[in-house]
């Protein structure tokens, strides 16, 4: 398909969002992470949220398309192409900021040859791999029209499209040390998956008709936002049990509760309980409101966001009072020794904030996955 003069507008200001992120990549090449906001004190910054964040949009497409198949949904079968493009380039993000965040990237080659099999974060990588790998070929398959290897491929896409959300929740989950020692972290990451991906996959879908690319129909639009508003209530539900187990008394975890109910992440929380849960069912949940394309545009960018902040709390909470009891703190290393004559410096809560570097390199990925989705669609969606 010829891509108009807009489109190509719109691929050039992509581009060179891009091309600014690649060099403050490059630029972290040189100066190491210490160009970032992190620090000993807080280890993981904005590229593990935009992780998790990014392998939660990706669930949703793949649910969908495979949806179809699995349990003969027949309707469903019409969005799985632009469903699965738009999986397919979440999952490369994801993939792209653990790369980033690295920071030595020359030594990746390290995981292929000196595995650990015990670690969460090797798990992350082969499920990973392992989701793109099938994205790729629903979207060979579907593309030729072979319903017969999309159906028997779907029954493998499904279960790893969850257990791809539940790796990632275990790299957090398994920390006995953090206060993301839950076992329901998992079911959380995939409950947020489904509704933060099928939200995402939503606004495609309206974007795409409204430019005349691809036409969803209004029934298979209130269907889709029917089962969204399943989503966001399985999803709720899920948080209020983490909730109550933290706030009963005697609760090992209460100082993070505090945090996010009324300090430094309390903003983010509060924005994902009432913004991305409580308003979005409000507004799903009534048929007349699902048959509105302006309500349930707002409604999943409201989950969207929600989700971006449940990332950004449930990732930075566990970093503000650092586990080193029977300690003097948390180093804040050299630079912060220079600054007080050579004496080091210790830290009795976490900080962090994003620096410009890591601001660009992640304006950067997104610009260039939004364009890749742009490409493909142009290409493969009739």
């Amino acid at each position: 398909m010829e891509l108009s003069t807009k489109t190509k507008g719109a691929l050039g200001v992509l581009a060179t969002i891009a091309a600014v992120g690649v060099g403050a990549w490059v630029y972290q090449q040189v100066m190491g992470l210490g160009a970032t906001g992190m620090s000993n004190a807080t280890s993981w910054g904005l590229y593990i949220a935009m992780f998790m964040f990014f392998v939660g949009l990706s669930a949703g497409g793949l649910i969908v398309a495979s949806s179809a198949s699995v349990f003969n949904i027949e309707k469903y079968e019409r969005v799985a192409v632009p469903a699965v493009i738009c999986s397919m380039v979440c999952i490369c993000a994801a993939g792209m900021f653990v790369l980033i965040d690295l920071g030595g990237i020359a030594r990746v080659w390290r995981i292929a040859t000196g595995p650990n099999f015990s670690s969460p974060l090797l798990w992350d990588v082969c499920v990973i791999t392992l989701y793109l790998t099938i994205n790729i070929l629903d979207l060979v398959f579907l593309v030729r029209g072979n319903h017969r290897a999309v159906a028997v491929l779907s029954r493998v896409a499904l279960p790893t499209a969850i257990l791809v959300h539940s790796v990632t929740a275990w790299i957090f989950g398994l920390q006995i040390a953090k206060t993301w020692y839950t076992a329901i972290m998992a079911p959380i990451f995939v409950a947020s998956a489904c509704d933060s991906g099928l939200a995402l996959l939503l606004i495609t879908l309206v974007v795409l008709e409204r430019f005349g690319v691809f036409e969803t129909g209004a029934e298979l639009l209130a269907s889709l936002a029917g089962l969204l508003a399943v989503f966001i209530a399985v999803d709720a539900f899920f948080i209020g049990c983490e909730l109550l187990t933290m706030a009963y008394p005697g609760g090992a975890h209460a100082h993070a509760l505090s945090h996010m109910a009324g300090g430094a992440t309390s903003p983010f929380f509060w924005f994902e309980i009432v913004c991305g849960l409580l308003v979005p069912f409000l507004v799903l949940v009534f048929s007349k409101n699902r048959r509105s394309k302006k309500r349930v545009v707002l409604a999943c960018v409201l989950v969207v966001l929600g989700v971006f902040c449940k990332r950004i709390w449930l990732l930075f909470t566990a970093f503000i009072t650092p586990n080193v009891q029977g300690a003097p703190g948390i180093s804040l290393g050299t630079q912060h020794a220079a600054l007080s004559g050579g004496r080091d410096v210790w830290g009795l809560v976490g900080t962090y904030a994003p620096t410009f570097v890591e601001i660009a390199i992640v304006a950067g990925v997104i610009a260039l996955v939004a364009a890749a989705y742009i490409v493909l669609v142009n290409r493969f969606v009739r």
